[in-house]
């Protein structure tokens, strides 16, 4: 399973790109919101300038004919960007003319099997369900996660699933599990998956060991 930032701070993404474990980014809305008053356009290009892989980036319109337009115009942005499209019936419209264009389609704010079925359908190449804000709602997100990810896989389709709305570290597992080709994490939540505190008091007591004997000086002698 890969990892992407949800994220749009370049910091963040700076750092997650160094450790070496992030392939690609996820964007919205709310995220650049966040981030202040920036040129979107601008942003995403830092932003897909930095990461090797799949930057989402989604249109703001509602209807069919406006979707299109800006994926066609956010599609010239970088090689590596995806176009986040909802997955309304007016989405899958846009996403089934898109694919078409070879202009890659990440359906967002999917929450049903039947929603990625006609996402994978129209030719979607990212699908994203939207798990924590369906377990918000008492419905068990991982598994819209495993289900999609069973039916790509039993009909061998190209899309590829997108576990969305992270919200802890039990998730990137959960989803690991369900055969996720992808999670995409918080900054908060990437964090979180490398801490643990029985790491920290080994760290510790093997430095305290050690100093004991050999005081401040490094098993690399100058």
């Amino acid at each position: 399973m890969r990892f992407f930032l949800d994220t749009a701070n370049v910091e963040h993404i700076k750092h997650g790109v160094r450790l070496g474990v992030i392939s690609g980014v996820t964007t919205n809305p709310s995220l650049v919101s966040k981030e202040g008053e920036v040129n979107y356009q601008e942003l995403v290009k830092e932003i897909c300038s930095i990461v090797p892989g799949p930057v989402s980036a989604e249109v703001l319109s509602t209807e069919a004919e406006g979707m299109i337009l800006e994926a066609r115009r956010i599609a010239m942005w970088a090689e590596n960007v995806v176009v986040k499209i909802p997955a309304t019936l007016e989405g899958i419209e846009a996403t089934s003319v898109l694919s078409k264009e070879n202009i890659k389609v990440n359906l967002t704010l999917c929450f049903s099997f039947n929603q990625a079925m006609l996402g994978a359908a129209a030719g979607a190449t990212f699908i994203s369900p939207f798990v924590g804000r369906l377990d918000d709602v008492g419905e068990d997100g991982m598994q819209v996660v495993a289900e999609v990810v069973d039916y790509l896989e039993h009909y061998q389709l190209p899309s590829q699933v997108i576990a969305s709305s992270i919200r802890h570290t039990q998730h990137c597992l959960l989803a690991a599990r369900a055969g996720a080709h992808v999670a995409t994490v918080p900054y908060k939540v990437l964090l979180q998956m490398i801490n643990h505190p029985l790491t920290d008091i080994g760290v510790k007591r093997f430095l305290d060991d050690w100093r004991g004997i050999f005081g401040n000086t490094t098993v690399v002698s100058r």
